[in-house]
């Protein structure tokens, strides 16, 4: 009889109830560790997918011109880059047709964030020439 009732108190044997705390307290660490890396994840691919839009385009279109004159000019990109505008200011540096132009690009919806902002100097002697300042 006693062989009988320690077989069935070895049968019986079950986890504590603080040791099934313990674990549920391990396994929901581990899972908010897996959830905020794959959020992380996600975001950084969200990143990934905006486009960096800055002022080189503006700055290329220009350079292929033979002439410049000093003003302001300005407008958007169309359908390369929705959502963003440019503006560019040409300025006469020397009488010999060097001219310094200054780009800015930024999104239309928010115009305080400049996105990009870039200056050359281009020599372009066929231009008009007006007095040195």
């Amino acid at each position: 009889m006693r062989l009988q009732r320690s077989a069935a108190r070895r049968g019986l044997r079950a986890f504590t109830l603080i040791e099934v705390l313990v674990a549920s307290m391990v396994l929901a660490i581990g899972l908010m560790g897996v959830l905020l890396l794959c959020s992380t994840s996600i975001r950084n691919a969200r990143a990934l997918n905006r486009m960096h839009v800055d002022a080189t385009s503006v700055a290329a279109e220009l350079s292929l011109t033979n002439r410049l004159e000093e003003g302001f000019d300005s407008g958007d990109f169309g359908e390369f880059h929705p959502g963003y505008v440019w503006q560019r200011e040409i300025t006469q540096v020397m009488t010999n047709g060097l001219f310094r132009v200054d780009f800015s690009v930024w999104s239309a919806s928010d115009r305080q964030a400049t996105e990009s902002k870039m200056s050359i100097l281009l020599f372009r002697p066929d231009s008009p020439q007006k007095g040195f300042r």
